[in-house]
């Protein structure tokens, strides 16, 4: 095997028979492939060719490559690991030698459309397709969609721009400050800024205004039957209680390594591009992680802090709930382990280690936030998802307990949008199907669609290569699970909070500097403008993320993951790190984030 580049992997494999089919390749995505994301070989599809097109399909690879090749040869700077999947592709296409395996592209549906491995006469390189609601993959529509959200947040953060259409921030003033009135008038006034981003308003204005109230908010509803999270009410309490400069500051905290705007998609998509209930929940959502303490209790203290805890605690409740949480970590109870054949991170749940009673509700929720906002430091874009295997092997009447899966299915559909890729019940015994059908109840229809069942290492290798399958799961990755301990004196620098709170106020230039271009980016009516403007927005976010990664360790304790070394400075994994002996087939997988990454 010989690499061109830390994210090309070159490699020599056995040629397939052209099977006659009704697909066709798809001839320009070839020509478009981008160079690979890791280092990872996963399966390798077959494209199907039916004879009488094949013909056609010479031609037009001919032509196309010339084409292609012959511009990217105008220009010195030209990479040449672009010009050899076309020349190669020429070739291919020439001598019917194109082959992919598995479905074609055409025939997946739309949420399987995501990385696949590309085989070219004996080139295998990963194309990473950008999967539909994402940046870089929005319809006209969907983009409108965003620009919307987008004001509306600016509107309750206070970041107000006179060139940004004034009747939709008169029309959302109305409308928020309704909303506000019942919950505000319920509590004693407190002497700080409401709804600033609203400028004082004539007569004039407060007329027109009233004609404009439509707005951006429809009336939200205490006890909509739809809002099964109790959000309205969150996000009513909220506008009510909290200052236009709080909330941006927790909004922005929330960002960590993400696009600004991939966060904001997420929540959009969640509530099916409905942008109301998108800002609704994306507040909820805030408030929840506050009220939680998530970054500054659970990922501030971590694993050491219990770890403490549990030799010299002041009470013996305190070194009990300390041992309750660390307990779930060394047996294992949840751990990440590897990724699967789209790349996702997997995460496996045994549930037979869980019997109800052994650790309190409080040590179970905080246990269940760790390893969620965990994980979502293993995502790595194009990848923004992940996958659950449920491991039932073993499990009984005593390892039910709705309690936890309540919680659970709470983070995930209300805290955590559009964060599970699919999730795999392994073995499940027929005690089971009893609880499924309750749980299925308490699950939306989209998250519920994701679930499939799995009985035997046929079942499960649909979804991850087979030599990258734990034997405790019936695969042929001899890993087993072990805790490393936290180490004594790991998380130094939390605290050095000279440094953090410097990081911290370089962060806030990058935030201002963000808002700047998105209220640019929002008036720009010329598309090409827009587009250059969509650019800066990208390089902004390209610096928010590379300066998380910086300050990361100055506000998150160090995990197992970045013991084992998984997951390392600067946001670099290798999912693979802690195989001992990585069974033959199995390719430890180290992903880079590049610089021109951003999600």
């Amino acid at each position: 095997m010989r690499a061109f580049s830390k994210r090309t992997t070159i490699a020599y494999v056995p040629s397939f028979k052209v099977k006659p089919s009704t697909s066709l390749l798809s001839v320009r995505s070839l020509a478009s492939a981008r160079p690979p994301r890791s280092t990872a070989l996963r399966h390798v599809p077959v494209v199907r060719l039916s004879i009488p097109r094949l013909a056609r399909c010479h031609s037009t690879g001919k032509r196309l490559a010339q084409s292609t090749a012959s511009k990217a040869l105008q220009s010195s700077s030209s990479p040449l690991f672009y010009i050899i999947p076309l020349i190669a592709g020429a070739i291919v296409l020439y001598s019917a030698g194109i082959h992919w395996t598995g479905p074609a592209e055409a025939d997946l549906p739309t949420s399987e459309k995501t990385p696949r491995d590309l085989a070219v006469d004996g080139l295998v390189f990963e194309a990473m397709s950008i999967p539909p609601g994402r940046l870089g993959n929005l319809t006209p529509e969907q983009e409108e969609k965003l620009f919307e959200l987008w004001k509306l947040i600016f509107q309750v953060c206070g970041v107000e721009d006179d060139g940004i259409s004034e009747a939709a921030a008169d029309g959302a003033s109305t409308s928020l400050q309704a909303q506000t009135s019942t919950a505000s008038s319920e509590k004693p006034k407190k002497d700080k800024k409401r709804l600033g981003l609203f400028k004082k308003k004539d007569k004039k204005d407060k007329e027109n205004g009233a004609e404009k109230a439509s707005g951006s908010l429809d009336t939200i509803k205490d006890h909509d039957p739809d809002d099964k999270y109790g959000q309205n009410k969150m996000f009513q309490e909220t506008l009510a209680n909290r200052s236009p400069e709080s909330i941006r500051a927790s909004l922005w905290t929330m960002v960590k390594m993400d696009h600004p705007d991939q966060l904001v998609l997420r929540f959009l998509r969640a509530r099916k591009w409905d942008v109301q209930k998108a800002l609704i929940m994306l507040v909820s959502t805030m408030k929840w992680r506050q009220d939680a303490k998530v970054d500054e209790d659970i990922m501030l203290h971590g694993e050491e802090h219990f770890f403490l805890q549990e030799q010299s605690g002041a009470t013996e409740k305190d070194k009990k709930f300390a041992k309750d949480f660390l307990d779930q970590m060394r047996m294992g109870k949840s751990f990440s382990h590897g990724i699967d054949k789209d790349g996702r991170p997997a995460t496996v749940v045994r549930t037979r280690l869980h019997r109800a009673g052994e650790q309190s509700e409080e040590s179970l929720e905080r246990y269940t936030i760790y390893l969620i906002e965990t994980n979502r430091h293993l995502l790595s874009a194009p990848v923004d998802t992940g996958t659950v295997i449920f491991d039932m092997t073993g499990f009984s009447m005593a390892n039910m307990d709705y309690t936890p899966v309540k919680f659970m299915i709470q983070c995930f559909e209300a805290n955590y949008p559009e964060s599970l890729g699919v999730v795999l019940v392994h073995k499940a015994p027929w005690v089971f199907q009893g609880f499924w059908k309750i749980i299925k109840g308490w699950l939306d229809p989209v998250v519920a669609s994701k679930v499939h069942f799995t009985n035997n290492l046929k079942d499960m290798s649909e979804f991850i290569t087979p030599s990258r399958i734990p034997k405790e799961l019936d695969g042929e990755d001899s890993w087993e699970y072990h805790y490393v301990e936290p180490v004594i004196g790991e998380n130094q620098k939390l605290k050095d909070t000279e440094t953090r709170d410097k990081m911290l106020e370089e962060r806030e230039v990058f935030y201002d500097e963000y808002e700047q271009a998105t209220l640019h980016w929002l008036r720009e009516k010329d598309a090409a403008k827009r587009t250059a403007v969509q650019a800066e927005r990208n390089e902004i976010a390209r610096k928010l993320k590379d300066g998380y990664w910086a300050l990361d360790p100055y506000v998150r304790s160090r995990s197992l993951y970045d013991r084992v070394g998984i997951l390392h400075e600067g946001g670099k994994l290798d999912y693979y790190a802690w195989n001992k002996a990585p069974s033959t087939g199995a390719v430890a997988t180290s992903v880079e984030t590049a610089a021109d990454d951003v999600d």
